[in-house]
Parts: C-alpha cells; sequence; structure tokens
C-alpha cells in the first residue's frame, strides 16, 4: 500500500494548512521542515505535490534538515527523484541564505573566546553537516578574540592531511597570538583518535618555538563537539 505521505496534494489540505497560506496568517516560523522545504521547491510533480517530494526528500535522511544541507546542487538533482536544476539550485539557495544571516548577525564584532562553545558556535557551520572531514585553524589576538579562521586541508571520509608548516606559517603570517584547531568528524563519534592527538601535540610543539599560544583543539560532528581542552587532554 502506498504511503499517505506520497499522496498528499497541497489542494487536499485546509486552505490554512497550506505552506504559503499558512506563512501568511500565522509567520514563516509557525511552518514544519517539510513545509519550509515545499515553498523551496515550488511546483510538485505529475501525480505528486511539491510536499510529498519534501517530505520524501526529508524522510531519505532520517528527517535531518542537515542531511540535505550537505548534499551538493549536483546530488541534490542525483539523490532525489523529481528534483531538476532550478528546483536544486533554489533548495541550496535557501540554505546558504540562512547561513549567511546567521553569519550577519554574529559579525557586529569578533568575538572573544572565553569557553570553548564560543568557537563551536563561531565554526560549526561551516563544517558540522559536511560528509568528508576538514580542518581549520582559529586565529585569536592577545586578549583572545578571534580574528579570522582558515581551511588547512581537506581530506576523506575518515581523515584528512595536515601540513604542520604550512599551519605555522599561516598563523605567524596573520600576527597570531593564539590559535585554536577544529576538525570534524563527519561519523559523529567525537572520540579524539590516536592521530587526534599525536597531531596536537605535534602542533602545541610548534606553536612553543613560535611563542603562539594553542588555547584548545575541537572535534565538531553532526549535533555536538569534544573540545580538548575541557577534557584535560590538550
Amino acid at each position: 500500500m502506498d504511503s499517505p505521505l506520497k499522496e498528499t496534494r497541497i489542494t487536499d489540505l485546509k486552505e490554512d494548512d497550506r505552506p504559503r497560506e499558512k506563512a501568511m496568517a500565522h509567520g514563516i516560523a509557525s511552518l514544519s521542515d517539510a513545509e519550509l522545504l515545499t515553498i523551496a521547491i515550488g511546483s510538485g510533480l505529475p501525480g505528486r505535490s511539491a510536499l510529498s517530494v519534501a517530505r520524501a526528500m526529508l524522510s531519505a535522511v532520517d528527517g535531518k534538515l542537515s542531511g540535505i544541507r550537505s548534499q551538493s546542487i549536483h546530488a541534490l538533482i542525483k539523490n532525489n527523484p523529481g528534483i531538476g536544476p532550478a528546483r536544486a539550485v533554489a533548495i541550496a539557495a535557501a540554505f546558504e541564505l540562512g547561513m549567511r544571516c546567521r553569519d550577519e548577525q554574529r559579525s557586529d564584532g569578533p568575538p572573544q573566546v572565553t569557553c570553548s562553545r564560543v568557537v563551536y558556535d563561531y565554526i560549526r557551520g561551516k563544517i558540522e553537516s559536511l560528509p568528508y572531514e576538514q580542518f581549520w585553524c582559529i586565529t585569536l589576538s592577545r586578549s583572545n578574540r578571534i580574528t579570522g579562521q582558515f581551511n588547512l586541508s581537506s581530506g576523506g571520509l575518515a581523515a584528512t592531511v595536515v601540513d604542520v608548516t604550512l599551519l605555522m606559517k599561516q598563523a605567524v603570517d596573520r600576527l597570531a597570538s593564539g590559535i585554536i584547531l577544529v576538525h570534524n568528524h563527519p561519523s559523529g563519534n567525537m572520540t579524539a583518535s590516536v592521530e587526534d592527538r599525536k597531531i596536537t601535540s605535534r602542533i602545541k610543539a610548534a606553536c612553543e618555538i613560535f611563542g603562539i599560544r594553542l588555547l584548545d583543539h575541537l572535534i565538531i560532528g553532526p549535533g555536538g563537539f569534544m573540545s580538548f581542552n575541557d577534557e584535560g587532554i590538550l
């Protein structure tokens, strides 16, 4: 028997329950994830509504919007029947607008790092939903204000190569008084591996030579993080 979710047509809904009408009447925040995605999709397919397409897309990623956001435009087209180039670009644009808005809201001035959570909130949008590993370095002033960040490397599903010499060169060129390391674990396992600990020790030793403080190393996964400093392993 077909799922009733796939049979739902926008015209079958009460007018107040239709995504656009519901947004107009109660505000955009009143919409569910599927309803927001429906608006980004726009129109449906022959015999299939945009709402049904949206629900199918969410179902394929266990209901997590991050699973859709992490897909490239080409992946959106490939992985979701009925999503062509125009719809895929519209969906990607909607997510990108949200990310830029969040970045803009925190751009009044560089945040001062007072705890690991500040770093997590600052960098999470760039890497928490990536399907591959990236390694970032955040640079700090003497008062622990963030002065910038750079992506040192991108890798595979379980590892990325870190060039300590290149990292230190960029930190010195940026006149960093301190740095914080960040990388992601796409698997969601935020336990520090043996290699994670080794590279942290190597970078810490290099920092001591240049008089740069290594304040922390964060491992970020979907929906959470682990701090070397908080765990006492830095």
